[in-house]
């Protein structure tokens, strides 16, 4: 199993992002996450810098993998685009990096004006994009006419020797199979052994399950809920509210609704290393390969120090 940090693009400035980069690296974290937005989700969070550039950045601060957690390559930017930015992305890892894709939420792929999609055509339009980067990950010139996107006369000259792995986020039966059907692994942030059962009875077999769960180091776990609470009230907002909703703003009307306590449910608030590993151990026993943690507030220094002498040893 392997253990990753998990690096929140929507609350830390870059250069915050490379220097907890270096600190996971130094804890013995094994890969990295990152998110990949447009918006923050509440303007608490208060950054969402553009990921590619963060990306090609990490290369040159430390060696551990990355996976975005996720892309949508849908509507915000074109399946091409990606791909190429993809492309020059695992060529600066050494082949260390996996494109995670899903279907997107209106708070970031709607500033363009386009129309928000239903689900189901959503997860078309992200089967449709994997296949146009793929095509273009093959080298040669790419022309695709399909119902979603059109490509002319394409071709990516920077490109690893081995094309990027596709992994397909997946919170529902729609999109966990097509997780299955089309993906080189799986996504999911709750530790939910249906889903992974039906992604590898699906058709996805052994590939790799990743999955992550928020922390709030604190010298306390009530001092810890305050600030996920003050940073991510979002997290206790229900159902496809999340996927719908078009702006921060509007998800700070939305987490009126939640409190401080129902913040617990989701976070790992506080430093008891046995809070951390028994909620290591449900993603584990829902049968993820590797599962990342993120810290919220500015103590991971504190989470680092953490997983180095207390909670990583004692996994191994």
């Amino acid at each position: 199993m392997r253990i990753g940090y998990f690096l929140s693009s929507e609350e830390y400035a870059p250069a915050e992002l490379l220097a907890q980069a270096r600190g996971a690296e130094r804890a013995g974290f094994e890969a990295l996450w990152i998110s990949d937005h447009y918006h923050p989700w509440v303007d608490a969070q208060g950054q969402s810098a553009f990921v590619w550039s963060v990306i090609g950045a990490l290369s040159q601060v430390c060696r551990l993998p990355v996976t975005t957690a996720v892309t949508c390559p849908t509507v915000r930017i074109h399946p091409a685009v990606v791909a190429q930015a993809a492309a020059t992305s695992a060529v600066l890892h050494g082949g260390r990096f996996v494109l995670g894709v899903g279907s997107g939420e209106a708070l970031n792929e709607h500033i363009l004006g386009d129309a928000w999609p239903h689900t189901d055509v959503r997860l078309e339009m992200l089967e449709e994009s994997v296949e146009v980067m793929r095509k273009l990950w093959a080298g040669g010139f790419v022309n695709h006419r399909g119902r979603h996107y059109t490509v002319e006369h394409a071709r990516i000259y920077t490109r690893p020797d081995t094309p990027p792995p596709v992994y397909v986020s997946g919170f529902g039966p729609k999109a966990v199979d097509l997780a299955a059907r089309i993906g080189d692994g799986y996504v999911c942030t709750t530790p939910d052994a249906d889903l992974v059962a039906r992604f590898r009875s699906g058709g996805g077999g052994d590939k790799p399950c990743q999955a992550g769960f928020k922390a709030a180091f604190a010298a306390n776990a009530d001092e810890g809920a305050r600030i996920a609470y003050e940073k991510w009230p979002n997290a206790g907002v229900p159902g496809e509210l999340s996927q719908v909703l078009p702006s921060p703003r509007h998800f700070e009307q939305a987490a009126e609704l939640v409190s401080p306590e129902m913040m617990r449910a989701s976070f790992v608030c506080g430093n008891d290393a046995d809070a951390h590993l028994e909620m290591i151990d449900k993603y584990a026993q829902a049968g993820f390969d590797e599962i990342y943690v993120a810290n919220t507030g500015p103590h991971f220094q504190g989470l680092f120090d953490l997983y180095q002498h207390e909670v990583l040893p004692r996994l191994r």
